[in-house]
């Protein structure tokens, strides 16, 4: 029965239902990190491991608190500098994204469109997506030196290959019945793109540009520590030489925790986008 068929009662105690399950939909998420962070905590007050090489949580929250605000010293010479570093990553990171997806999604399109173009360029593709990025931080800092070119360039490279071969993967996958349907309808290759090919390819695009993302979030860590003195890869790192663990694992959470804040963006993004794409359900 679809949803227009309900009466008032029964679109009540549907609400009802919603209602009743949306606490347990917010805690559950938050069951096994704490489980972790409960059973990390145990095994410090226990003595399992010493607190020197893996500090106990509080001693980590206590850090990052300091790290952010800078009152209480305990994160020493850090002491206030996560806003600084986070912005810095930050705008790395969607610098980065933003080149690469933005070539990214024409090349991929251009590829699934067409068979030459994938004889052309598709074997470079597939050769230069295996070179692991950090073979190319040599060349990167000859072609730009050091400082944020080099760590912008890096993301970016590592972020194209995913969006481009989703891209592809979309366009590949789009129902040919459906093209030729709109083609028997009239419609010139400007609609045809338009209205069919790339709403139809839009669910395989945006998954590529979401682990872009995430990737983006994995390689700036990467190339602050390489390229740049100056961000949350570049904290950890430092913190490391310093033996600070404390400061590497709050530098470690920070990335995690604004990479999910990012991706969540782009579910949110991906979901208002592809209201017609998802399966309605009681329970969705």
């Amino acid at each position: 029965m679809s949803v227009a068929g309900l009466d008032q009662p029964e679109l009540h105690s549907m609400r009802m239902m919603n209602l009743a399950q949306t606490p347990p939909r917010l805690i559950v998420p938050w069951l096994f990190p704490l489980a972790i962070i409960a059973l990390w905590q145990a095994m410090s007050i226990l003595g399992i491991y010493r607190a020197n090489v893996l500090p106990p949580p509080t001693q980590v929250a206590l850090t990052w608190f300091d790290l952010v605000t800078g009152l209480t010293g305990a994160a020493g010479r850090y002491s206030g500098t996560w806003l600084d570093d986070a912005w810095s990553s930050i705008w790395r990171v969607f610098a980065g994204f933003a080149w690469s997806v933005a070539l990214a999604v024409p090349v991929g399109l251009l590829i699934g469109l067409s068979r030459l173009i994938e004889r052309i360029i598709d074997p470079t593709i597939q050769v230069l997506r295996n070179v692991p990025v950090t073979a190319w931080v040599p060349l990167s800092l000859i072609f730009f030196g050091i400082g944020n070119q080099p760590a912008i360039f890096l993301i970016g490279l590592g972020a194209f290959f995913p969006a481009v071969l989703n891209t592809t993967h979309g366009v590949r996958q789009v129902n040919r019945t459906i093209i030729r349907s709109a083609m028997m309808m009239g419609a010139n290759r400007r609609e045809l793109l338009t209205r069919v090919i790339l709403p139809a390819a839009l669910p395989s695009v945006l998954t590529g540009v979401r682990l872009s993302m995430g990737i983006a979030w994995v390689l700036v860590v990467v190339a602050e520590i390489l390229a740049v003195r100056s961000g949350l890869g570049y904290l950890l790192n430092d913190a490391y030489q310093f033996y600070r663990n404390d400061v590497v694992i709050a530098a470690m959470i920070s990335v995690g925790a604004l990479g999910f804040i990012s991706d969540w963006a782009i579910v949110l993004l991906r979901d208002h986008l592809l209201t017609w794409n998802r399966l309605d359900s009681f329970n969705g």
